[in-house]
């Protein structure tokens, strides 16, 4: 190793212990040159760290972490500050340790929490903060920083900031500089914190992670992942009492199984059981939960586990977001849609008699366990339901995975694990990026409703009895295709390529028997009904889908008219 008096200082610790702050003063100081790893991501990525995370995945940023590290640690007299979790891979600590003294500035959890809430006053500031979101914000930092403490240890100088000026801090970090190296002998690197169970490791081996204004959390989906579920949950700073709620057909497979797998991460669990199906996703029904946690004397700190598929992650959602004005939400969802579309984005309500999900916020969970293995023990019927959100996905946004479905029919209907994991992980990617980029649905968030419009006037117009959630949503897409045709903006063979593989997932394109005035009364009262007018998501292309409020009252009820006769869906090209 070099001459540390002659090399860098890097400055490591926990946000918001003043890394930059102080690094710009100590480089004033010194006369030195400061650099900001955060800030050189920003710059080689050209992207929001919050954006990465988000589009990218934490892996990815990583990647980028130590490539500027390697690239700035060649330098001499500079001043780095590194980014909270940089110290924690175990190539990034070599790079520092040799290349000069390591400053940990540290700071109580308290402190910490106090300046975060200062800095989120600034309205100047829009930065995205995940760790004041959702409930309990300072025991989610004391989780953290409690995992991350042994590898702060390994710095060479240590400087208590919370009673110091940034002067004082400054001149602590010189002093540490000039004395870092004595009897400074060659030291073990700690193994990378993913070669150790962690306990806090909140988003390593995510499929993605969302990040809204009001959220961060983690997505992870993979086969056998039911498992983790526990250790996920207390890596996410949650712990304490966990209320499952799930559903008759769901909780006999799998609830005492959770019931033990939280009971070995020290949650004390109890659970509620709703009847199947769509008619459970009531207002009514969610009183009778109300009154189970009023009984249980449940609190704000508890935690909401939903155990099941979309009605269940939608009702519970409802629930946790709104007993005792918020809960932490636990995504566990069990279903195909589940996994790839309902348990993502922070959807949640209830029905209404005459219109679904007239009832309902947007709350975010904190995390989403997927285990695709689950997909197993799904009905037939349930199981093919879900297969037509993942075609959605495709369709509008994703012309190689439209690609991967056609190709892969026979291994995902026999649910081989390698293709279903790799598949349901991509679909729920491309659900976690539009949520990202609008989380109230104000922009790019409404694409994901292509097909909807009709499947929600199916199922209000047949009281919810008739169909599964993905039957009504292929035969809407199939509207949506139909309209874009007649509209002039695709070709017939986009249509027929979606029809023909909906049919090969065995998914219903046509029905008998509906009220027609009931169902065109229901496509009125869409949620995305805006001026008394029906935003129709329609397509131009693979993965180019448009927003249309201009379509003739006419040419919508000729193509719902020949869905519900079961026409041939044919038709001119444009």
């Amino acid at each position: 190793m070099g001459d540390k008096a002659a090399g860098n200082i890097i400055l490591t610790g926990f946000s918001y212990t003043g890394k930059t702050k102080v690094g710009h003063e100590v480089a004033k100081k010194l006369g030195w040159k400061f650099f900001d790893t955060d800030e050189e991501i920003v710059r080689l990525s050209g992207k929001p760290i919050a954006e990465i995370f988000a589009r990218d995945g934490e892996d990815r940023f990583r990647e980028l972490e130590t490539k500027v590290l390697e690239r700035i640690c060649q330098g001499t007299k500079l001043v780095i500050s590194t980014g909270g979790g940089a110290i924690m891979n175990k190539a990034n600590r070599r790079l520092m340790m040799d290349s000069g003294v390591i400053v940990c500035l540290e700071a109580k959890p308290a402190t910490i929490y106090k300046r975060m809430l200062k800095d989120a006053e600034d309205p100047t500031n829009k930065e995205v903060r995940p760790l004041l979101s959702g409930q309990e914000p300072l025991k989610r930092i004391e989780w953290l920083k409690q995992f991350r403490q042994p590898y702060y240890s390994q710095a060479d100088w240590t400087v208590h900031t919370d009673n110091l000026t940034l002067e004082e801090v400054a001149d602590e970090v010189i002093l540490g500089w000039r004395y870092g190296n004595r009897g400074r002998a060659e030291l073990p690197v700690l193994p990378d914190s993913r070669e150790t169970e962690a306990p806090y490791c909140e988003q390593s081996g995510a499929a993605c992670v969302v990040t809204t204004a009001t959220e961060s959390y983690p997505v992870f989906v993979g086969w056998g992942f039911l498992e983790q579920l526990g250790r996920r949950m207390r890596n996410a700073g949650l712990w304490g009492r966990a209320h499952i709620i799930s559903d008759n057909g769901v909780f006999p497979l799998y609830g005492e199984r959770v019931k033990k797998i939280l009971e070995a991460s020290d949650f004390v669990v109890d659970s509620f059981v709703i009847p199947h199906g769509e008619r459970s996703k009531s207002f009514e029904t969610a009183v009778g939960i109300y009154d189970w946690l009023v009984a249980n004397r449940a609190e704000r700190s508890d935690n909401i586990v939903a155990l099941g598929g979309g009605v269940v992650g939608d009702l519970a959602g409802f629930v946790a977001a709104t007993f005792v004005r918020g809960m932490p939400l636990v995504q566990v969802p069990t279903s195909l849609i589940g996994m790839v579309d309902s348990s993502i984005g922070g959807k949640v309500g209830v029905n209404h008699s005459r219109g679904k999900n007239l009832i309902g916020a947007f709350y975010q969970p904190r995390l989403v366990v997927a285990d695709t293995q689950a997909l197993a023990t799904l009905p037939y019927r349930e199981l093919t339901s879900g297969w037509a959100e993942v075609i959605k996905h495709a369709m509008i946004r994703d012309a190689n995975l439209l690609e991967t479905l056609e190709r892969k029919v026979g291994g995902l209907l026999k649910l081989e694990g390698g293709i279903t994991s790799e598949v349901v992980a991509r679909s729920a990617v491309i659900k976690a990026k539009i949520v990202s980029e609008d989380e109230k649905e104000r922009s790019i968030r409404i694409i994901l409703n292509y097909g909807h419009t009709i499947a929600h006037a199916l199922e209000a117009a047949t009281d919810y009895e008739r169909f599964l959630h993905g039957e009504a949503v292929s035969i809407g897409m199939m509207g949506a295709a139909m309209i874009s045709r007649q509209m002039g903006l695709v070709f017939q063979e986009l249509v027929d390529r979606q029809q023909n593989l909906l049919r090969r997932f065995g998914l219903p394109v046509t029905c008998t028997d509906i009220d027609m005035e009931r169902l065109l009364q229901a496509v009125e009262l869409d949620k995305k009904v805006a001026g008394k007018k029906v935003r129709w998501v329609l397509l131009s292309a693979v993965g180019q889908p448009v927003i249309r409020d201009n379509v003739p009252q006419e040419t919508a009820a000729g193509v719902i008219q020949k869905l519900i006769h079961s026409s041939p869906l044919t038709g001119e090209a444009r």
